[in-house]
């Protein structure tokens, strides 16, 4: 009996399969063996396709991936970071350990 390897399959692919599977013009044991998929993944397929659908007309999307980043704090945490690797090389050269700069 020889393993099946895991195989990957492309958002075309799988957007194929599911509206296949949407339109119901054949059974999932029919779809399940003209893709050579098992019939558990497309109706997993199917149901991400249904939830997702109200995204493609909506603005969810765009408003979702619009996160306030606040720059003053982000540089804030680069600079103290940047000075405690200053001081622990400094540290490090001073007890004769190799330094973590190259």
């Amino acid at each position: 009996m020889s393993k099946r390897i895991r195989r990957t399959h492309s958002p075309a692919f799988k957007a194929k399969v599911a509206l296949a599977a949407v339109k119901g013009e054949k059974t999932l044991s029919d779809l399940a063996q003209q893709y050579d998929v098992h019939p558990n993944q497309i109706t997993t397929w199917k149901n991400q396709l249904l939830e997702g659908a109200a995204g493609v007309f909506g603005s969810d999307k765009a408003e979702a991936s619009t996160v306030p980043v606040d720059v003053k704090s982000l540089h804030a945490k680069i600079g103290q970071l940047a000075l405690e690797n200053d001081f622990l090389a400094g540290a490090l050269g001073k007890a004769g350990l190799p330094s973590a700069k190259r």
